[in-house]
This record gives C-alpha cells, structure tokens and sequence, in this order.
C-alpha cells in the first residue's frame, strides 16, 4: 500500500528517532510512505488558537499537496493527525469554496478525496498480517500504553475507535508478544500542550504516568504520538526530580516496539536518542526471557 505521508514538524527534529523507526517498520511491512513535497506544519493546535483561518488554509494547502498524488494521508504523529482531520471536516462542511478561492493563487485546489489515517491505526488494522513476521517476540515485557489525548479525541473527528476504552496500542503490544500493563493515565493528557503556561500542573501530570507506570511493573511506557513522547520522556527527569525521584520508566515510539518485534537493526531504530535510555529495560526483559 502506498500513502501520502505527513511526517510534520516534531519527526523531522526533536523526534528523528520516531521518523527513521517509522520508515523502517513501512518498509518491512510492505508499506510505500511517500512524503508530501513542500508541506507545512499544521499548526499543532496552537496557530489555530491563534489564527484558525491561517491554520486550516495551511492544512487546506497539505491536503491538496497529498491530493495531488492520489493517495491517502498517513501521518505517525497524533496532533498532526487530528489537525488534519479536523481541517478536512470542517472545509467539507461549508468552508471549502472560499479555501479553494486561496489556494488557487498558488495553484492548488482541495477536493476532499484523500483520507487521513494515523500510522497507528494501519498497525492496528493488519496487525493479524504482521504479527506472523515477527522474529523476536517480547514475551517477557510489560508494557504500558499511554494514548494521551490526541489520538483519540475529540470522537467525532478521530472516531476510529471507542475513545473512553481504546485497544488498538493492546493489540499491537499483544501482536508484538509483550504484555499490555494498564495504568489510569493511559487516556489523560501528557501535558506537552501545558508544559509552557503551567509548567508545574504539566510535570505533576508527568510524573503521575511515569510513576503509574512503574509501579504497575511496567518495563516501558508505549505512546503513538511524538509531543506525548517528548513530554514524557525528555522532562521525565524533571518531573521525577520534583515528585521525591520515583523510578524512572522509558518511553517507546510505537515503530520502536514493532520494529523490536520484527528484528529490525539498532540503526532502525535509534534507540540512543531517548532522554531516558530504554535498552537496559529491553535487555533485562530479553534476558528475562532466556532464564
């Protein structure tokens, strides 16, 4: 299958290790992610805020920009998934005429023909197909999923699945042969949207999952958007530090645990880039495993 990818902003910098995992685990299983020359950020909630009629003239354009190669959207970031969706909505609900008035300035047009899916979501729907690919099963990890807001809500715009009890994360972790750990913060917010106007509420949100996480025995948390991912991971230190220095507890990209599972190499999957360094646990679980 072949897809107009959206890597947006956070996979092309803070998150590299997210992209290269991505593209690795595509490949693998078959997928073509063909990156959408010329898109833009979408705005990631917070030019919305801001200027919502520069913010969905911006997705109007990327949309167009993917139209234009006649395949649907893919995109492994959360926020970028529900800013997309939600531009595509709300200029098939009456607003596309005047978007299309801007954009043929630049020669564009948006026609509403590309879905918007989240890489997640292709993982979840064939896991069935892939799980026979797996090489090196990761029966004796726990892992927590951790959805975060974004991927789920609002329903009326992501409505993939339920958004008060979602699986998808449980079936891969389970396809992937490890085992899914539950932890009350699985559907709360990470706080990456918080961490500058309320740095204090945004640790303790932190903090709350981190420490959820290990004291349910988890080996890892698992997120499928990367600003979850940075939240959690590159101010776990902090906010650990600020709640009497619980046990620290990695975060995986979703690519990274699949792509541990199908036994893709070290550089796939850029595990040495994480705040807090997640091969000791994956290690201890291996070793766990051979005992």
């Amino acid at each position: 299958m072949k897809y107009a990818f959206f890597p947006g902003c956070v996979l092309h910098a803070a998150a590299k290790e997210a992209l290269v995992s991505t593209l690795a685990v595509a490949k693998r299983l078959g997928m073509e992610l063909v990156e959408i020359p010329g898109w833009s950020c979408c705005g990631a909630s917070h030019v919305q805020d801001v200027d919502p009629e520069a913010a969905l003239l911006a997705n109007a354009r990327n949309l167009a920009l993917a139209e234009n190669m006649g395949l649907p959207v893919v995109t492994a970031c959360s926020t970028c998934a529900l800013m997309l969706r939600q531009a595509r909505a709300k200029l098939l609900d009456g607003t596309m005429d005047k978007a299309n008035e801007r954009l043929a300035e630049i020669g564009l047009r948006f026609r509403g023909t590309s879905e918007v899916n989240h890489f997640l979501w292709i993982l979840a729907d064939t896991c069935d197909d892939w799980s026979s690919m797996v090489e090196k099963p990761l029966g004796n990890l726990r892992v927590a999923p951790f959805y975060g807001c974004h991927s789920v809500r609002p329903p009326e715009i992501m409505n993939y699945e339920s958004h008060l009890n979602p699986q998808s994360l449980e079936r891969i972790i389970r396809a992937c042969g490890a085992t899914p750990v539950a932890i009350p913060e699985r559907l709360r917010c990470c706080g990456f949207h918080a961490v500058f106007p309320a740095e204090h509420t945004a640790m303790r949100m932190t903090a709350s999952a981190v420490t959820s996480a290990a004291k349910a025995g988890a080996h890892c948390l698992l997120t499928p958007c990367p600003l979850c991912h940075m939240q959690l991971d590159m101010y776990q230190p902090d906010a650990l530090s600020a709640a009497c220095g619980e046990k620290p507890v990695p975060v995986l990209h979703l690519a990274q645990l699949v792509g541990q599972a199908l036994g893709l190499g070290k550089k796939d999957m850029a595990l040495g880039r994480h705040i807090v360094d997640p091969r000791p646990a994956l290690r201890q679980a291996e070793r766990a495993g051979r005992s």
